[in-house]
């Protein structure tokens, strides 16, 4: 008898390890699969088979049956050219795709967001005449932090690119620094983006999985798209699992150009870099914290501001010249898979950002707040990045259907802190009662309003570029074709522990997809990464590791893109204390101190409520309702015996042997020690440290003062985590 195939096939086939080349129509549908009945829409039937109303032929074709022959690349004047109005495919391509989810976005659904100011150093004024750099200059601001691939109703934590887009209200008009907390992305091309966002989507036909990268699409997609490989490394680093919005970098993702007031440009990638430091969850955190919180990331960011530890951000340049070939140092500035390393070009700080307002109604901000990159100011403008130039169109035609009309910018949160008088008129949502009988120009009715600013007005005027000698053409730069060298260069720029997290994120995620040639073909990809990276992931994968189709280049490490080594302030840092009603003494001067370096103190005992009857000191949490990933670190002023809800029957967590301590305090001090946090204890703490196996050992702290074990416990806390405690087989 022969077993019958395990549930799951992406499809009726099984894919080949190579991309197929011969050329051959849709696949049927898998057995369990049918569609709609054919009927007319009156409901007459057509007699025509089900699948009739799938994709029909062997090749790619536009909506009206057109065949192309390219869809990899936008159709530019020249290879390194702009891309032009003219390609029809593009503009399809993507309008069609912005306008495939009614109502939350297609990309980027899940976010929260706040309000705050940025204020200028003056230190761009060398590079850059935008008024909002100038040094003191307060702007308002409103910022967005997302997901990229999961709906509205998906979790906070899961392994994924974040959004991280600004809205500067600054007086010369909106400026939106549109970027993620990744500084490269999938794709080099812009027509490409429906291709990776239906690739990381949910399969079609199960809507699932949800929020996730670990899934055949995905990988099939990635491993023959090769260009993705960087942000892929990215993407299974502890990156994508940020510990906080608090504690994310954020990128401008694109080379922009620059004007100074004497109209000389220069070119530059913006940076954001918190106050905190870069910290990420590990992570069995992130799976755990879907479940025990899936608003895990928007309860910290809005919590932090409403206990006032607001959240800051640097905002930093690298500046490089302005040559006819836009590179530095060999790399291609108008290819977003590639960075500049910082060592070659170091950041240069020009501003702080600082998130001090929660939004009164999220649907009204966080909802409705629409970002444009080709929102600009006076002293910033674009580049030829062909995955830029198609976000200039797709950002507005986004907003048609996301928020019904072209008047989006007159929602509040839209709205610009400067006067506009664009001689728009009507259509959806027009909330302006517009005078005047001459919405054009020339006009002598309205006394010629409005006029056209002159230079002493400051308008944005775009910068002359020169235009190569070009033939128009659907081709990317020589220069685009190395897929594999800058991969490298992230690899061995990461610490043994990052490396260890970055081989266990690949094998997780390549060990989730059902298509055993994915994985092989992914490994392919791995091999010309590097040899180490391939050799682990496929001992993972119980699969033989392939070598590398060419001699990988050799590059030089750059300590900048590792998240460890350095020390943090621990502002808005949570530490869980584990409640002794015997020594509340010890437990008030704790919390006190806690408060009062910036941090928050959460008490855990037995039952919620008032902790005795003059105290004042409450529980916020309890041993049903506490879990480890809610805390930075874990101090235990006692060894609490088991509560009366201690049984699983009540909990599930008091399974745990606890040795006379509540195997709930138990299982979170395991918990704290396994996902390397620091753990502190005095008096009778040091029982529960003994029934939970963890006595001893790096980042343990005891002392019989509980300030000085606050102390001990805080001074570990600014390296986000007990690194050594990690077991490591990479190096």
């Amino acid at each position: 008898m022969v077993n019958p195939p395990i549930p799951g096939a992406p499809n009726s086939e099984p894919p080949s390890l190579e991309e197929p080349t011969e050329p051959r129509g849709p696949l049927p549908p898998k057995p369990d699969q049918t569609g709609p009945e054919t009927v007319t829409p009156t409901g007459a039937p057509t007699g025509a088979p089900k699948q009739a109303k799938g994709q029909q032929g062997e090749y790619l074709t536009t909506s009206t049956g057109l065949r192309l022959y390219d869809t990899d690349h936008s159709l530019k004047a020249g290879e390194r050219g702009p891309t032009l109005l003219q390609d029809h495919h593009l503009r399809e391509k993507v309008m069609h795709f912005d306008h495939e989810r009614i109502p939350e976005r297609v990309v980027h659904a899940r976010g929260y967001g706040a309000h705050g100011v940025f204020i200028g150093y003056g230190t761009a004024g060398k590079v850059s005449k935008a008024a909002f750099l100038g040094d003191g200059v307060e702007t308002p601001v409103f910022v967005r932090f997302s997901t990229v691939v999961g709906s509205r109703g998906s979790a906070d934590t899961v392994r994924d690119t974040r959004g991280f887009a600004t809205k500067f209200y600054t007086q010369e008009g909106n400026f939106d620094l549109v970027g993620n907390n990744i500084p490269v992305f999938f794709i080099q091309d812009g027509i490409k983006f429906p291709d990776i966002i239906h690739a990381a989507k949910p399969h079609p036909d199960r809507e699932i999985p949800q929020a996730q990268s670990a899934h055949d699409t995905f990988w099939d997609f990635v491993s023959t798209h090769t260009e993705a490989t960087h942000h892929v490394m990215w993407q299974m680093s502890d990156r994508a699992v940020p510990r906080s919005y608090r504690t994310m970098e954020g990128f401008g993702v694109h080379t922009f150009r620059l004007v100074d007031a004497e109209g000389g440009t220069s070119l530059a990638k913006f940076h954001w870099k918190p106050k905190l430091g870069v910290h990420s969850l590990v992570w069995e955190e992130a799976q755990m914290i879907s479940g025990v919180d899936p608003d895990f990331h928007r309860r910290d960011l809005a919590d932090a501001i409403e206990s006032g530890a607001y959240p800051q951000w640097e905002l930093g340049i690298q500046v490089f010249p302005d040559t006819p070939r836009q590179t530095f140092e060999g790399i291609d500035l108008l290819d977003p898979t590639k960075i500049v390393p910082e060592e070659l070009a170091p950041v240069q700080p020009i501003g702080m950002l600082t998130l001090n307002r929660n939004p009164m109604n999220y649907f009204a901000e966080t909802e409705q707040v629409a970002f444009h990159v080709g929102n600009l100011v006076p002293g910033i403008d674009v580049t030829d990045d062909p995955l830029v130039q198609a976000r200039l169109f797709s950002y507005l035609d986004t907003q048609l259907t996301r928020l019904a009309g072209p008047n989006f910018n007159q929602i509040p949160v839209n709205r610009p802190h400067a006067p506009v008088n664009d001689m728009f008129r009507d259509g959806f949502h027009q909330h302006a009662v517009h005078a005047g009988v001459a919405p054009y120009r020339p006009n002598t009715l309205d006394g010629g309003n409005p006029f056209d600013a002159g230079p002493e007005d400051r308008p944005f005027v775009e910068v002359a570029q020169p235009l190569p000698k070009a033939v128009k053409i659907r081709q990317a730069p020589a220069s685009f074709a190395d897929h594999f060298t800058q991969p490298r260069l992230f690899w061995q720029s990461l610490s043994p522990v990052e490396k260890e997290h970055l081989v266990r994120a690949f094998t997780f995620e390549l060990g989730k997809c059902y298509e055993q040639a994915i994985r092989e073909r992914e490994l392919m990809v791995l091999a010309n990464v590097d040899p180490v990276l391939c050799k682990e992931v496929a001992q993972g994968l119980g699969l033989p590791a392939p070598t590398a189709t060419g001699r990988p280049k050799k590059v030089m490490p750059s300590p900048a893109l590792s998240q460890i080594g350095r020390t943090w302030p621990t502002d808005g840092r949570m530490i869980g204390i584990v409640v002794d009603p015997a020594d509340l003494d010890g437990v008030r001067m704790v919390r006190e101190t806690i408060l009062a370096a910036g941090m928050v103190p959460l008490l855990i005992a037995p039952t919620g409520g008032p902790l005795d009857a003059d105290s004042g000191l409450v529980a916020q949490r309890t041993f049903l309702t506490a879990r480890s990933v809610e805390f930075d670190a874990l101090l235990l002023a006692g060894s609490p015996p088991p509560g009366q809800d201690a049984v699983p029957s009540k909990d599930a967590k008091a399974g745990v042997p606890g040795d006379g301590v509540d195997p709930r305090v138990v299982l979170m001090v395991q918990e704290c020690y396994r996902h390397a946090k620091a753990i502190g204890a005095w008096g009778n703490g040091r029982a529960a440290l003994e029934a939970a196996g963890c006595a001893t050992g790096a980042g343990i702290v005891v002392d019989d003062d509980p300030p000085k074990a606050l102390g001990k416990l805080v001074k570990l806390l600014g390296a986000h985590r007990v690194w050594e405690r990690f077991p490591v087989s990479v190096s």
